[in-house]
């Protein structure tokens, strides 16, 4: 490894051993990466340098512009807040907590100009879990949405090893009192001249802990560097996706999901596009923005491509209707066939279908529109291989539901985690996905072959909403599970054993629902509740989710 530009080390120290990560492979040319990289240099400066200062970068959901040369700007700014006003030293770990904005992106790219490290959060995270990504990655600084500021005062009470926070997008007093900034983010950007000199990272330095919650419920750091940012606008960008300098993206992931931060920042600044940064994109906000802004590309889950296919139809949003919109990406679940169909019929668009993980970075299977088939996900993405193992690890042959399993430039490595050894095995990154390669070399999703349930696109770990649950008093048992879903893919649904004495009602389901709702995420919430006498289990005590799934 190249000299460490970090003088925090914590990150470097908790790398899973060598022996227990993936096979990396660069085996395209322009993968092979010098020692010395940082990815915001990359990806603004050398854009900036070469003369694109000017051009559209960040398009705010009214309407407002921000060139390359004032992202670069603004990202300096806050640069230097971090270090000469929040006291950031190389490898420290900076939470970043806010909705899409241009404002969210400045502040990404300045944790990467001064050597710390991002961890995003999505907004709907409550105090309990950001405490726990607080505690695992020992986060020192945090720069917090105004509108986002409750909760993580709530978990920064509990977490002494965060003493930086500063607001953005408001007033310091619209915080909780006990932590309002000295000055807002902006009051103190405006002090300073933007004029940051970039640190000198490796390559293989930590810039991005990602997390993801395993099916105990218990948040796991996935580790990125400097590198793993460039191979992933190196792979699934340019080689499927290939859109261009003029493309204006648009879409729904948080950028705090490396769905959202690849396919709405990442991807169109590497080529010197235009993205639109939406605070809210349920799909009719979305339809709307796509119109409003001129959106060419669209990233966004299944479940949105289904609920937008009527009225974009009625809208005629396509470049083949009179509209703009010309590529969509479709990631975070599996693509339903029917869901394919609907919105080519409705726009005469062939989604760009993908499978990716928050461990690999971004989207590694695919197939462009030319490729694409019903049903299937695509093919290994330039830059990567993938393969079907049995359980030892053996390729099966063409037809036969294995274990999917990939290698590329990037992979996991969670910090300091025991399940690495589960991911990681044999140099494969295995995912946890079940999947069959066709005869013609398609993967073709499956299932999950854990217990995660995957819902809208998101990660649902059923442990951590069963520990909710069993918090209040009328619950003496329950489980959850998800059950297939036409719409989202599968929905959470719980069983749970009552107390002695309480009806289940309906008033008890919402009631239940509501505390859930408090408690974590809301998009984690139980919508079908089942009251049961019992849950079953083995004789050891053990529960038996299969029957459950059995019995829906």
């Amino acid at each position: 490894m190249a000299a460490t530009a970090h003088v925090d080390c914590f990150a470097r120290d908790r790398l899973p051993a060598p022996a227990d990560q993936p096979e990396y492979l660069f085996e395209l040319p322009e993968l092979r990466f010098p020692e010395r990289l940082n990815c915001a240099v990359e990806l603004l400066h050398r854009r900036v340098a070469q003369g694109g200062g000017q051009r559209r970068c960040l398009i705010a959901a009214d309407g407002q512009v921000w060139t390359y040369a004032d992202l670069k700007r603004q990202a300096g700014c806050i640069a230097q807040v971090l270090v000469l006003d929040m006291g950031l030293v190389p490898g420290n770990r900076v939470l970043l907590r806010g909705a899409n904005t241009p404002m969210m992106a400045a502040c990404w790219f300045a944790v990467m100009l001064a050597g710390g490290i991002a961890v995003g959060t999505m907004p709907m995270l409550r105090a309990r879990e950001l405490g726990q990504i607080i505690n695992k990655a020992q986060v020192s600084h945090a720069l917090c949405e105004v509108a986002l500021a409750d909760e993580l005062a709530a978990a920064a009470a509990q977490a002494p090893q965060l003493g930086q926070i500063r607001h953005y997008g408001g007033t310091a007093a619209a915080g909780p009192k006990a932590f309002e900034a000295p000055a807002s983010l902006e009051s103190l950007a405006a002090h300073h001249d933007g004029n940051f000199e970039p640190i000198d990272t490796a390559a293989e330095d930590v810039c991005l802990l990602a997390f993801t919650s395993g099916t105990t419920g218990q948040p796991k750091a996935t580790m990125h560097l400097h590198r793993d940012v460039m191979a992933a606008c190196l792979c699934f960008a340019p080689h499927v996706l290939r859109a261009s300098a003029d493309d204006v993206f648009i879409g729904s992931p948080p950028l705090a999901f490396t769905f959202g931060l690849g396919g709405l920042l990442l991807f169109p600044l590497h080529i010197g596009a235009a993205t639109v940064l939406l605070p809210r994109a349920s799909p009719p906000e979305l339809l709307d923005a796509i119109a409003r802004h001129g959106a060419t590309v669209l990233v966004t889950a299944p479940t949105s491509y289904r609920a937008m296919a009527e009225a974009a139809h009625e809208r005629r949003l396509s470049q083949a209707q009179g509209g703009t919109l010309r590529k969509c990406v479709s990631a975070g679940e599996a693509l339903p066939a029917a869901t394919r169909t609907l919105w080519r019929e409705a726009t005469g668009i062939e989604l760009i279908d993908g499978i990716g993980a928050t461990e690999m970075l971004h989207i590694f299977i695919s197939a462009d529109e030319q490729q694409a088939r019903p049903g299937a996900t695509g093919k290994a993405v330039p830059g990567y291989r993938a393969c079907i193992l049995d359980a030892q690890l053996q390729p099966v042959p063409a037809g036969t539901v294995g274990r999917l399993a990939v290698k590329g430039p990037t992979g996991c490595r969670y910090l300091d985690d025991p399940r690495q050894q589960q991911y990681v095995q044999g140099g494969w990154n295995l995912t946890g996905d079940a999947y069959l390669q066709d005869a013609d070399g398609y993967f073709v999703y499956q299932s999950r072959t854990d217990d995660m349930i995957v819902s809208s696109g998101y990660n649902i770990a059923g442990p951590e909403v069963e520990d909710v649950l069993l918090r209040h008093p009328a619950v003496a048992e329950c489980a959850v599970i998800g059950v297939p879903d036409a719409q989202r893919g599968q929905l959470v649904k719980a069983f749970v054993v009552l107390k002695p004495g309480v009806a289940g009602d309906l008033a008890l389901v919402k009631m239940l629902q509501d505390h859930v709702k408090a408690a974590i995420a809301p998009y984690k919430y139980p919508r079908a509740i089942a009251f049961r006498g019992s849950l079953p289990r083995t004789e050891t005590g053990k529960l038996q989710r299969f029957k459950l799934r059995e019995a829906g």
